[in-house]
């Protein structure tokens, strides 16, 4: 009994050592059109310095009113690791979103679309989302 107890507090202190709020993401190149397959060869993909994630903008509609390139698609997902952590939200997944986008320059992140918390295998809960990163054209 005097065993227990020690490993009943070494495994507690464990399991709120390890905390946190987690996300990961992906990137996919951006799709072409087959007109602009011949265009693309001639042309270098476009390449953008990185930016501030506070300044690029997260929108669930597509921006009609200025021109944009696409830089890829992206998808990220926000997990909660222990049942203490906060819930994924779609704030954290948007600031996962931003934070992805700003590495590759990005501009903007347009038709965001978030997923629903869920519990899986490797966490007790996750949200996805993903967009597209665009950098505007001047």
């Amino acid at each position: 009994m005097k065993f227990i107890a020690p490993c009943f507090v070494c495994v507690a202190a464990l399991l709120l050592a390890s905390c946190g709020t987690r996300s990961s993401a992906t990137v996919s190149p951006a799709t072409a059109a087959p007109s602009d397959i011949a265009a693309a060869t001639d042309a270098a993909a476009p390449v953008a310095a990185p930016k501030a994630p506070d300044k690029v903008l997260v929108t669930e509609n597509d921006i009609t009113d200025r021109p944009y390139q696409s830089l890829g698609d992206i998808e990220v997902t926000v997990r909660k690791w222990t049942v203490f952590d906060a819930d994924p939200t779609k704030d954290k997944v948007s600031e996962a979103l931003r934070a992805k986008a700003a590495e590759m320059g990005a501009d903007a992140v347009v038709l965001t679309r978030y997923g629903t918390v869920g519990v899986s295998m490797w966490s007790w809960g996750e949200m996805n989302g993903n967009g597209r990163a665009v950098v505007f054209q001047k």
